[in-house]
């Protein structure tokens, strides 16, 4: 048995960069992982396997290129499922390393094996057979999250998945329907349909991820469709039935059955708090398995702390980042500060989007008097460069302050470009200064002035700017 000032259980972003703060402010840390590899969701089965998955098609595919060479320019005929997956198994190798390294680097003790609680500040780590006990001063929950894998859902890892099954089939299907359209189902639909299969999508709700913006999800909703995706809104998968063929057969509530070789089903993930013996710690989960916090990421308990995807939303590896951070600092009482009103939010569906700020629904309902500026990729000379003509920045402001309220982009390089609308809005600075400021040319940064040069013009003349 040790002691130690602080114990993380999960690896994932959020216990990385809580075990790596607390080590630089000096404690004694170790680092619980139930599983053979370091990373956690983020990146064995969820972030990066996606992305890297994404970054394969769209260069096999040739879809960024196809306003220049035609729709699509493909690389190859032919992609295999091997093919796609040896980009992502390159990134993920490499990913595993630098977080070992990292953890060896700040003495770190890594301690594989599954943790439980024995009491608030006591935890059986067991592996293989045999178990250990350490008791810390502090313990951060960070175990993320598995998919939701309903009882009445024939699961079979062939034909019907979970959303991190697509990456250990044999095969590439030769059509898929997706039930669910949060962040993960829209990224994989799109991501598909890009490669050529008939993909399907099936959501309860009126529109795709109702917390971004109406005329950014009207636009990727049509570029989906536009590369194959068919979308089924306020629908419900009622019955879902494996045929003597393999096939499988979905039943509708409204529409009529489809028959699809594979399916995906992507509503919800759970958090992967069951092993932890929480009663022990004095802790419950909800029935979703996740914790609850306060603004520093304490639970009920308060020495003991969670973060990252097991409190649920936004659930994206970059704040479950800030919140290990956060929730190290505070417990060994270093200063810190998280705004949490200027989240950036990246959707890695094809087309991207991104987002910071408010949206026109939010301003609406605060009665916030509020003016828009747009920028096309098509008037920029990055955006014909790149071969993306359907891409647009938007920028909300006050139309009397002018600062920026919020920004929301369409498009290749979204979740980049969004940075510099967010370093503006943390100084609370005015769409003044995309004016006068000078960008590099051609770059999609650009659409700033743009945007900013837009949003003005249609304001009342004659304008004068605020002091």
């Amino acid at each position: 048995m040790a002691h130690y000032d602080l114990l993380v259980i999960g690896t994932g972003p959020a216990g990385q960069k809580a075990a790596v703060q607390a080590a630089k402010l000096g404690k004694k840390v170790g680092l619980i992982e139930r599983k053979e590899v370091v990373g956690g969701v983020c990146i064995n089965t969820g972030t990066i396997p996606s992305k890297a998955l994404r970054e394969a098609v769209l260069f096999f595919s040739g879809i960024p290129q196809r306003t220049i060479y035609g729709a699509p320019h493909r690389l190859k005929e032919t992609i295999t499922i091997e093919e796609l997956s040896f980009h992502a198994n390159h990134v993920i190798k490499n990913e595993i390393r630098i977080v070992q390294d990292q953890m060896a680097r700040n003495r770190v003790d890594m301690i594989s094996g599954s943790a439980s609680f024995i009491d608030p500040h006591r935890l059986r780590i067991t592996h293989r057979s045999s178990s250990i006990e350490h008791t810390a001063d502090f313990i951060v929950i960070a175990v993320g999250t598995e998919p939701s894998r309903p009882s009445d859902i024939p699961f079979d890892d062939t034909s019907v998945i979970d959303t991190d099954g697509l990456l250990t089939l044999k095969h590439i299907p030769s059509s898929i329907v997706i039930v669910g359209g949060g962040v993960i189902g829209t990224e994989y639909a799109s991501i598909l349909a890009a490669l050529g299969v008939p993909t399907t999508l099936i959501d309860k709700r009126p529109r795709l991820l109702e917390f971004a913006d109406a005329e950014i999800i009207d636009m990727l909703q049509r570029q989906m469709k536009e590369i194959g995706v068919t979308l089924h809104h306020e629908e419900e998968a009622i019955a879902i039935e494996k045929q003597p063929d393999n096939s499988i057969e979905v039943t509708l509530r409204h529409a009529k059955p489809i028959r699809t070789s594979t399916l995906m089903y992507a509503i919800g993930r759970v958090g992967a708090t069951k092993a932890l013996n929480l009663e022990a710690s004095g802790l419950k989960a909800d029935d979703r398995g996740r914790l609850s916090v306060n603004e520093h990421f304490q639970t009920a308990v308060p020495h003991i702390y969670a973060a990252g995807d097991v409190i649920g939303f936004p659930a994206l590896a970059s704040t479950s980042m800030q919140q290990g951070r956060h929730a190290s600092c505070h417990a060994f009482g270093h200063p810190d500060r998280t705004d949490t009103s200027l989240l950036p939010y990246g959707i890695y569906s094809i087309p991207q989007i991104s987002m910071v700020g408010r949206n026109e629904e939010e301003l609406t309902q605060a009665k916030i008097p509020y003016a828009v500026g747009i920028a096309h990729y098509k008037e920029i000379a990055r955006g014909l460069l790149m071969g993306d003509e359907t891409g647009m920045l938007k920028l909300l402001f006050h139309r009397q302050t002018h600062e920026l309220l919020g920004v929301h982009a369409i498009g290749e390089g979204a979740t980049e470009l969004i940075h510099i609308g967010q370093a503006v809005m943390a100084f609370h600075g005015k769409i003044d200064y995309f004016i006068d400021t000078v960008f590099n040319y051609p770059t999609l940064a650009e659409c700033y002035k743009v945007a900013a040069l837009d949003g003005i013009n249609r304001l009342p003349r004659p304008w004068l700017p605020p002091a």
